[in-house]
């Protein structure tokens, strides 16, 4: 199965531009990989050249924030099959969008969320039910 990863609030805490908190999902991904999944980074971030907002905490040039989140990855030691992309998607599509079978993000529909006042002020995905869900379905 072919799975699509958002990053922020997904993977981490929203912190964005830096890199969130953990919030437990690297287990999960490992096992997904394990049991034979392969995983895409679906995100909002990119490594921005030339931003059109003003933001001061967004870098004008040379924010590398989508490498940050690849970075954070392998660092984890996480295995990526595509960045944005599905690799083998130009074959029977022009399609921008990156098909997966299925798509893990703090903004879906009926994915698991939770907010600690700890960690963050907005919602992230909740990684123990997450594991629930994708065991009761035999994913993992």
């Amino acid at each position: 199965m072919i799975i699509g990863i958002d990053f922020d609030g997904t993977c981490v805490t929203h912190d964005f531009p830096r890199i969130g908190k953990d919030i437990g999902a690297v287990p999960v991904l490992k096992e997904l990989i394990k049991n034979g999944h392969k995983l895409i980074l679906f995100t909002m971030r990119s490594d921005i050249e030339n931003p059109k907002q003003t933001s001061k905490e967004i870098l004008p040039v040379g924010g590398k924030y989508l490498t940050n989140a690849v970075n954070w990855f392998k660092e984890n030691d996480i295995e990526l099959y595509g960045v944005q992309t599905n690799p083998t998607q130009h074959l029977w599509t022009h399609s921008p969008k990156a098909y997966c079978d299925l798509y893990i993000d703090d903004a879906g529909l009926g994915i698991p969320t939770t907010i600690s006042p700890l960690l963050s002020n907005r919602k992230y995905v909740d990684w123990a039910m997450v594991k629930c869900l994708l065991s009761d379905n035999r994913i993992i």
